[in-house]
């Protein structure tokens, strides 16, 4: 998959991307991961991107005529057959893992990384395939919400993650086999590794116990008290069988 990132601040990325699973990703040809200045589609003198808002008001917004070059010069580059313009904002719809699963199915992903007051309404009007934003607060620009996207969709991607069935049980993940229920809006389960005792801490004597059945009952049943303490928002989508809904009870 293809990942083209259009900022006023390239330099921004060195460091995301240079670690972790992204990184691993790009080595091993997974991946592409390309950042665009758009300073360099502009054509005057002093580079500008920017400029006031018609009817006045605070805050600068990003002209249209670099962001139009820059999209139109990623795009005629390479024919793909699937590709999505994106658009970082407040206003966007509040990225999730249902979205990155379905963003991992792109072979490219042009994101725009908005700055000051945001971008022209015409790119958005005519370039623009998606408004995402990846929580209810205002940053001040959309190159954290770029790495977010890329790294959450890229994890999804075939051969990134030496486990695939990992990102299925993960929290917030959308199952979508047969053999599965059609969602798990539910946060995982706590996870526990050596040593046995910490502190007098010790691990939950269930997980000791080598019978996989009474594992499994366990950690469903943890996973739905910790998304009933911190996210009960999301049960309201969950698939739960009639045994889940005692254990909630």
């Amino acid at each position: 998959m293809d990942f083209d990132v259009i900022t006023i601040f390239p330099d921004f990325f060195a460091g995301p991307f240079a670690h972790g699973i992204v990184s691993q990703a790009q080595k091993r040809g997974l991946i592409n991961v390309r950042i665009h200045d758009l300073r360099e589609f502009t054509t005057d003198r002093h580079k500008t991107v920017d400029d006031r808002p018609f009817g006045g008001g605070a805050g600068m917004v990003l002209k249209p005529e670099p962001l139009f070059r820059a999209i139109r010069a990623i795009q005629g580059r390479n024919e793909k057959s699937s590709r999505k313009v994106i658009l970082f904002t407040p206003q966007g719809r509040r990225f999730d893992q249902s979205m990155a699963f379905e963003f991992s199915k792109l072979e490219q992903a042009i994101l725009i990384c908005g700055r000051y007051e945001g971008v022209d309404e015409r790119v958005t009007e005519h370039l623009v395939d998606a408004e995402l934003s990846i929580g209810d607060y205002v940053l001040s620009g959309g190159e954290l919400p770029a790495c977010v996207f890329i790294d959450a969709v890229t994890r999804l991607l075939p051969g990134v993650l030496n486990n695939s069935s990992s990102t299925v049980n993960e929290s917030f993940s959308r199952l979508e086999t047969s053999q599965m229920p059609d969602a798990n809006y539910v946060l995982d389960c706590p996870h526990y590794t050596r040593p046995e005792s910490f502190e007098g801490m010790r691990v939950p004597e269930v997980l000791l116990c080598g019978d996989h059945g009474r594992v499994e009952r366990w950690r469903r049943k943890k996973a739905l008290e910790k998304t009933l303490k911190n996210r009960p928002d999301l049960l309201e989508y969950a698939a739960l069988s009639d045994e889940d809904k005692q254990l909630l009870e």
